[in-house]
């Protein structure tokens, strides 16, 4: 366990905070939001430092390549989730509920799919692209714009849903492709 590692769990840790600061929200509680802002932006920033930590002193490891992308998703994921469900937030800056139900449909697609191309090539080298990057960007950037009640947080949300499904449909052709490959050329 490495220093790296305890950053992620850190993350996953943080994550009851953040919704307990979103579901206990009123407007007569405001600071709550703003306690959740900067809860979500502390695991925003420490997903960037424990990656800079795990490149820069060599300390990726099996577990690392586990748990940060484990919790990217359940950050995600939840706060999508809550984002949508949470009675408390403003109709009118409220993500609607297909939103999450798109964003994890998409991860158990990947999940599922990163699984088959394990299971048949016996190997998983499927590095992050640019579209499932800016899918993170414009995830993030659409919680904090919910969170600090911007007026045109659904732009913003149409654009996350809009790479969202772009990278997802990009995975779905690097796996097929890697797939294919290994049908062609048999171990």
């Amino acid at each position: 366990m490495n220093l790296a590692n305890w950053i992620s769990i850190f993350r996953v840790l943080l994550i009851p905070f953040f919704i307990s600061a979103i579901v206990y929200y009123s407007p007569e509680k405001d600071y709550l939001r703003f306690v959740a802002v900067a809860i979500f932006l502390t695991a925003v920033v420490s997903d960037g430092v424990d990656g800079y930590i795990a490149r820069t002193r060599r300390m990726r490891t099996r577990l690392g390549s586990f748990l940060d992308p484990l919790a990217d998703k359940l950050l995600l994921s939840l706060s999508f989730i809550t984002l949508a469900l949470a009675h408390n937030i403003p109709l009118s800056i409220r993500l609607p509920l297909w939103v999450p139900i798109l964003v994890i449909s998409r991860d158990i697609i990947l999940v599922l799919g990163s699984i088959l191309v394990y299971v048949m090539t016996g190997n998983l080298k499927i590095r992050p692209s640019i579209l499932g990057k800016l899918t993170t960007f414009f995830q993030m950037i659409t919680i904090l714009c919910i969170l600090l009640q911007y007026p045109f947080s659904f732009i913003v949300w149409k654009i996350a849903v809009f790479f969202t499904v772009i990278s997802g449909a990009d995975y779905i052709l690097r796996g097929s492709k890697l797939l294919n490959n290994n049908n062609h050329n048999p171990h």
